[in-house]
């Protein structure tokens, strides 16, 4: 699992997941994420290296953006890679999510 913190200051923190999220590794990624949500703190989560994702690790985005919420705490998931857009498609939490999506150009269509 790989988990990087790529910029954070005082109020914000900015973290990329290089890995799947699938059942095999959510729950060593929770445990990673989230003391990162905290109270009053900015939080951006870089998906663009997430190479697969299941029901486990929507579960995870789900759990973190709910704690955000309660915690007064900015979550957004940025730069999302294919495998999490057509995921959250599926589910149609693309609302819930509310957060900005880039489709490229370089996506391969099934």
């Amino acid at each position: 699992m790989t988990i990087e913190i790529k910029d954070q200051d005082g109020s914000t923190t900015i973290i990329s997941i290089q890995d799947e999220m699938t059942i095999y590794n959510v729950l060593e990624q929770k445990n990673t994420l989230y003391p990162h949500v905290k109270e009053g703190h900015e939080l951006h989560i870089d998906l663009s290296e997430v190479s697969e994702i299941d029901s486990a690790g929507i579960q995870l985005l789900i759990f973190l953006k709910h704690e955000a919420t309660r915690k007064k705490n900015e979550l957004t998931y940025i730069h999302h890679s294919q495998a999490v857009v057509e995921v959250v498609d599926i589910f149609n939490l693309s609302s819930f999510f509310n957060d900005p999506v880039v489709i490229s150009a370089e996506w391969s269509t099934s």
